[in-house]
């Protein structure tokens, strides 16, 4: 019986439906000792991990039965996929499965930035009234959103911000002006430089490479209107953190949201620590109940389906 490790959490149900067929070991806190992870996974078949755990061409190289890595999730910078294709690794991504999740948070996280009123309980609690300073925040609607990247995330985002009477642009240089998609989406592709000009709102759909590390950063930034607000559900380092509080605390830009880090968990003493106007959360803008459900599931199936075609092959 073909073995799977799985080093963070991951829906019960889909766990439950994978050890009917494969021996499982199931620990959503593995990731967190190293020792433990290796020795569960040196004759392990498949491995199934989040982004926390880094399936690195050294911690390959002690796996040599491995066949399989399942990612709950769509980001493979945790993933040295080198290492994988010259071992012949199926990689497996949860492709689109937490899309929904992902472009809610990009709206919600819009909405709370541009109206600027919603992070005041404390002081209502405590009979203060700020109805004046409150008083001027911006509506979504009428405004612009620029997507960096227009994959299957930004795509969805772009119809959700749509919904509200938001005009949609984009920036990815990977699909070209005369793509059907730009008209099929009524999104109008435009350069980098005049999607930060012109946006209100800017969103970061792109993978952290090498083209895109800090991509926002000092310079971007006096590029972007102050009445803007900048979202990043991608990946840390992509946005220079140092310049993005720079920004915030002289006003250059309205507000920002940051899901991702340059290193997580954020250091208390980082550059974000009591900056103005700027939301954070620990990675989890693709997590909700129901997209851990669907990537979950996807990646049971996708796993067994992997792990069973090749016993298949070789006659097992």
């Amino acid at each position: 019986m073909a073995k799977i490790v799985i080093t963070e959490f991951m829906d019960e149900d889909a766990v439950a439906e994978l050890r009917r067929s494969f021996d499982v070991v199931y620990d959503p806190v593995l990731v967190d000792r190293p020792t433990d992870l290796l020795a569960q996974a040196i004759n392990a078949q498949a491995l199934i991990v989040r982004n926390r755990t880094q399936v690195s061409a050294e911690l390959l190289s002690h796996l040599p039965a491995l066949r399989v890595v399942g990612r709950l999730g769509v980001g493979l910078d945790n993933i040295d996929l080198n290492a994988t294709q010259a071992r012949n690794i199926t990689v497996i991504p949860a492709t689109g499965a937490n899309a929904l999740a992902v472009a809610e948070y990009v709206i919600t996280s819009a909405l709370i930035l541009l109206r600027g009123a919603f992070l005041s309980s404390a002081q209502v609690a405590q009979g203060l009234w700020p109805r004046t300073a409150l008083s001027s925040g911006l509506e979504i609607n009428s405004k612009q959103l620029g997507l960096i990247g227009f994959g299957s995330i930004g795509q969805l985002t772009a119809k959700l911000a749509q919904a509200l009477g938001v005009s949609v642009v984009a920036y990815d240089p990977n699909i070209p002006a005369d793509n059907p998609l730009w008209v099929e989406s009524n999104v109008q592709p435009v350069t980098f430089e005049s999607l930060l000009a012109n946006s209100d709102i800017i969103s970061l759909h792109v993978p952290l490479v090498d083209a895109t590390y800090h991509l926002i950063s000092e310079k971007e930034f006096s590029l972007i209107k102050s009445t803007a607000v900048l979202i990043n559900t991608a990946r840390g380092g992509i946005v220079d953190e140092n310049a993005l509080a720079e920004a915030l605390k002289t006003g250059q830009l309205t507000g920002a949201a940051l899901d991702v880090f340059e290193q997580e968990p954020l250091p208390a003493n980082s550059a974000l620590a009591g900056v103005p106007n700027l939301l954070l959360t620990p990675h989890i803008a693709g997590v909700s109940r129901e997209s851990n459900q669907r990537v979950s599931h996807l990646i049971a199936t996708k796993v067994a389906e992997a792990l069973l075609s090749e016993q298949s092959e070789q006659g097992l």
